[in-house]
């Protein structure tokens, strides 16, 4: 019974059948085996250009690295002042990139607005030396408040950046859902609109314990290797990696399962939005609701064995419940209920 991550929920069977097939024989390492090999080729057709293709074991390193290729030990990295990278893996990127600087902007509900971007860097003092300079931009897809950029947004963001010289990077550990909501080729929300480079996410679909790092500027896979290696974050048994990442792209899946996230994100925000103690703070497009409610209620419904985490940056009486790929509709409906109960106690 709990809506605190995706990150909770099991691998789907389709990982798991793929894990068992991998796990048989002998294999090249290090990614040289027939699974991570097959990964280019796979994205290549899923995003419709030729695409470079790293394996990384966890999110935060696949930022860390990415970040890294785009950004030297003395730029900044721009964001949202709610991004992952900034407000969610301490120091990582940091760590990453030697000592690269993040810079939040502000902009609404987790995202930045190109008009913002525009300006700052229009203002940034770029011949003074004592001044660190922008050199990357980085997005969250869909945002730290379950909020999604449109294919539009995302182009008027990198036109900003890079007309003063900023490389590109989308966070997209939760993409699936944004494009699930979007509606739209992943080609139109990434390289079309002026992406360097992302994260593809797989972990929080249904995977076990991988990323895909995509370079649409293939210029930066020699970098990314080399810094892949430095990083410790080069798998020897890479296939394992390699195999969760292939099956959930296999047959859309990785859009069947993040649609019915969404769809039941979009079941819970309805219902929640019924009872007149709870207010939604805006319409879900991914698969994360976020509602305020008074504490009282909060904690009757934890103790009732009901899990959620408080999202204080929205306030102190605020919440955030996140939808799986494999969260039944029984469960949403009976959550509901016993928020009823409970508001009516």
């Amino acid at each position: 019974m709990t809506f605190y991550s995706d990150n909770t929920a099991p691998a789907t069977p389709e990982v798991m059948a793929a894990l068992n097939a991998a796990n048989a024989g002998f294999a090249a390492p290090y990614g040289d085996d027939t699974a991570t090999h097959g990964l280019n080729a796979a994205f290549s057709r899923l995003f419709e250009t030729d695409v470079a293709v790293f394996p990384v074991p966890l999110g935060t390193a696949a930022n860390g690295l990415l970040l890294s290729c785009l950004t030297r030990p003395w730029g900044v990295i721009l964001a949202n002042g709610a991004a992952h990278v900034l407000e969610d893996e301490s120091t990582a990127p940091e760590l990453f990139t030697d000592g690269a600087r993040l810079v939040g902007l502000p902009g609404d509900r987790a995202k930045l607005d190109a008009a913002t971007l525009r300006q700052r860097l229009v203002d940034w003092p770029w011949d003074f030396i004592h001044t660190a300079k922008p050199q990357a931009l980085a997005l969250t897809q869909s945002t730290e408040q379950g909020t999604v950029y449109t294919p539009d947004e995302v182009a008027a963001l990198c036109d900003a950046a890079k007309a003063h010289g900023l490389k590109t990077m989308m966070d997209g550990a939760r993409f699936a859902n944004a494009v699930a909501h979007l509606g739209c080729a992943p080609a139109d929300v990434t390289w079309r609109a002026g992406i360097d480079a992302m994260v593809f996410g797989v972990t929080k679909n249904g995977g076990m314990a991988a990323e895909a790092a995509v370079l649409f500027d293939r210029s930066l896979a020699e970098e990314f290797a080399l810094r892949q290696k430095r990083a410790g974050q080069l798998i020897s048994k890479m296939r394992y990696l390699s195999v969760q990442i292939a099956a959930s792209i296999a047959d859309d899946m990785w859009l069947k399962r993040a649609a019915h996230a969404n769809a039941m994100a979009t079941r819970l925000a309805a219902g929640l939005q019924a009872v007149p103690s709870v207010k939604l703070c805006h319409q879900p497009q991914a698969n994360a609701v976020f509602v305020r409610m008074a504490p009282a209620l909060a904690d009757a419904l934890s103790a009732a064995g009901w899990g959620f985490n408080p999202w204080r940056s929205l306030g102190q009486d605020s919440y955030r419940l996140v939808t799986a790929w494999n969260t039944p509709a029984e469960t949403v409906d009976g959550f509901l209920a016993a928020v009823r109960e409970q508001a009516a106690a």
